[in-house]
C-alpha cells in the first residue's frame, strides 16, 4: 500500500485546483488523464480511470480472443 501523501492546495473561485507535481509524478497523471471524483464521508477522492494502455498485459486473454470479444460486443450493440 502506498504511503499517504498530504499537500495543501487552494480552490479558485471557479472551483478549480492544481494537483501538486509530486503527486502527479507518483501516480503518472499527465495532460489528458481521466479521473473520477467521489465523495467519501467528508473527503473528496480522485481516482485514475484506467486507459486501455494501463490494462495492456493484465489479462490472460490472447490477442485473438480479445478481438473476438470486441467483435461480439459490437454485434450486440
Amino acid at each position: 500500500m502506498c504511503p499517504i501523501m498530504t499537500q495543501e492546495v487552494v480552490v479558485t473561485r471557479r472551483g478549480q485546483t492544481t494537483i501538486p507535481q509530486e503527486i502527479r509524478k507518483k501516480l503518472d497523471i499527465r495532460e489528458g488523464t481521466r479521473l473520477t471524483v467521489e465523495t467519501e464521508g467528508g473527503r473528496i477522492v480522485f481516482s485514475k480511470v484506467p486507459s486501455i494502455f494501463d490494462l495492456a498485459g493484465k489479462s490472460r486473454m490472447t490477442k485473438g480472443e480479445a478481438f473476438r470479444l470486441l467483435d461480439k460486443m459490437r454485434e450486440e450493440s
